[in-house]
């Protein structure tokens, strides 16, 4: 995918979404492009559900005797174009990543820390 120019302007919540949605998406493929030591036969599996703004991105297989179905990454897109981050797995944190991206923070939600903690995130609270 390619990279997001940042400088452009979102003039309509359609191309907000279309731009959200590329933000999400190019985190994603960060991700998935790092190849795991040792990981036997392990896969990366990406959803990435456009039309309901569902985003998961998980890894699952055989490494040597023991199972893995981990869900590293979830994101939903809201009908309202706020992003929330349902789970996220990463050093960096996709939240940041998106504000790197050119997301305002008020348009990314946490969905992971409890209600009464968001307001003390910096993000968005619902």
């Amino acid at each position: 995918m390619d990279t997001i120019d940042k400088s452009s302007s979102i003039a309509n919540e359609e191309e907000k979404r279309r731009f959200y949605q590329q933000c999400i998406c190019q985190i994603m493929d960060k991700y998935a492009a790092y190849r795991l030591a040792n990981t036997g036969k392990i896969e990366t599996q990406l959803t990435k559900d456009h039309e309901q703004g569902h985003y998961y991105f998980l890894r699952v297989g055989w490494d040597g005797l023991r199972y893995v179905h981990a869900f590293l990454m979830h994101m939903d897109l809201k009908k309202d174009n706020k992003i929330w981050v349902q789970l996220d797995w990463t050093e960096e944190g996709v939240a940041n990543e998106l504000v790197d991206l050119g997301v305002p923070k008020n348009d990314i939600v946490l969905g992971f820390e409890a209600p009464y903690r968001r307001p003390y995130t910096g993000f968005a609270i619902e």
